[in-house]
Order: structure tokens, then C-alpha cells, then sequence
């Protein structure tokens, strides 16, 4: 795996916005597997909505969002009407978040965020836009990073490091249990997984989790 981007194929395009959307895109058609059977992902035809590459061999889904330094909390997604019917239907898919170095046009952290991890409380919805705006009253979401647990971004490379591909495959694999749950059921484990990062160790008692009693009570009921 290459982490350079192929120059030649930004040299024709003047908006850096352009430039970045066709190298992202290139290298991970050329190098990026599907994390469920390490087939390598295929390009959707431009503006399909239901993502921007897929697994021909499993039919995982995949969109792809690139940012030329490091994300925040949030990323900054499409309609939130959209996105809330997307996780009502299920057919949303997983997230790729590639960033990568704007000087040297190299990758420096891919990571996937699986489908099942998210949640309507993973999901910001914001202002709507102004009256006077060309979508006047339009209302985008963003996505809330930091309410992911530490399992649903698994990393393919990560500060430059290409992690093995048996790695991705394994770390994967490990969170399709949360498929077989409903939205509902996912939202609670989902926080209980955040409870046990927050404490930042391997071992833990019970006494430990029953301090988060309240705080899990308040969000739900």
C-alpha cells in the first residue's frame, strides 16, 4: 500500500476542493479493501446516493469523507431528514474518514467507522438555513465523533503506520454483533461501551460501572 497520492491526476484540476475529491477517491479505489472479506472496493458512478464505493463480493456500502488535517468532534454530514431515514431503513453505510497531509498529498490516518455504530444520538441536527438562502429552511446534520466508542473506528493506517490487513479484518469482525440489534438496543450499548473507555483501563469492577448508573438512567429512561 502506497500512501502518496498519484500527482499527475490533480494537475488538470484548478479548484483545490476538485483536486482533493479526485485523488481521495483514486487512491482509495487502488488500495482500500472492504473490511468484512478484504476484497478490494469499487467505485459507485457519481452521485449515488446510497454511498461512493462497494464491496462486489459482500455488498457493504461504503462513503467516503477526506479532510486535508485531522477531525474534530463532528463531521459535517448531509440532510438530516435523510440521514435519520437512513438509520430507520438500515441502507446507510459505513464511513471511511481519510486525512491526509496537505503539503506532501499523503495519507496519514483511514479509518472506517461501521454502520451499526450509528445512532440518532450519534446524529446533530443543525439550524436550519436562513429564508434568504438558495436552500432556504434546509436542515444538514453532522456527526458526532467523540460519542464513538474507541472500537467503532478501526484503523487502517493510523499516524502514517499501515496497520495488517488481518488486523482490520479481526477488529471488524468483532463488532457485527451489534447488527443483530435494534437501533434502540445499540443506542444503550453503544453508551455503555463509551462508559468503559472513559475509565481508561483493561480491568474494571462492577462498582465502577454502577457509578455511570445516573448518567445511563438520564439517557435512557
Amino acid at each position: 500500500m502506497c500512501l502518496g497520492f498519484d500527482r499527475k491526476l490533480g494537475a488538470q484540476y484548478k479548484s483545490p476542493s476538485q483536486k482533493a475529491r479526485v485523488l481521495t477517491e483514486d487512491w482509495v479505489g487502488s488500495y482500500i479493501y472492504c473490511p468484512g472479506c478484504g476484497h478490494i472496493v469499487s467505485p459507485y458512478k457519481r452521485n449515488k446516493p446510497v454511498g461512493d464505493f462497494y464491496c462486489s463480493r459482500c455488498s457493504e456500502d461504503f462513503e467516503l469523507k477526506s479532510k486535508g488535517d485531522r477531525f474534530g468532534a463532528k463531521i459535517v454530514d448531509g440532510a438530516y431528514r435523510t440521514m435519520i431515514e437512513r438509520l430507520q431503513s438500515t441502507s446507510n453505510p459505513s464511513f471511511f474518514l481519510l486525512n491526509y497531509a496537505v503539503g506532501q498529498l499523503e495519507v496519514v490516518n483511514f479509518s472506517i467507522i461501521p454502520k451499526h455504530f450509528f445512532v440518532p444520538g450519534i446524529i446533530e441536527k443543525r439550524k436550519p438555513l436562513l429564508p434568504t438562502a438558495e436552500r432556504a429552511n434546509w436542515i444538514g446534520c453532522n456527526i458526532l465523533l467523540h460519542r464513538i466508542p474507541e472500537s467503532g473506528r478501526i484503523f487502517y493506517i493510523k499516524n502514517s503506520r499501515i496497520e495488517k490487513k488481518e488486523t482490520v479484518l479481526r477488529n471488524w469482525n468483532k463488532t457485527l454483533f451489534l447488527r443483530e440489534s435494534t437501533a434502540e438496543l445499540r443506542g444503550w450499548i453503544l453508551d455503555v461501551m463509551n462508559c468503559i473507555d472513559s475509565l481508561n483501563k483493561k480491568e474494571f469492577s462492577l462498582q465502577e460501572m454502577y457509578n455511570f448508573e445516573r448518567e445511563l438512567s438520564a439517557k435512557h429512561p
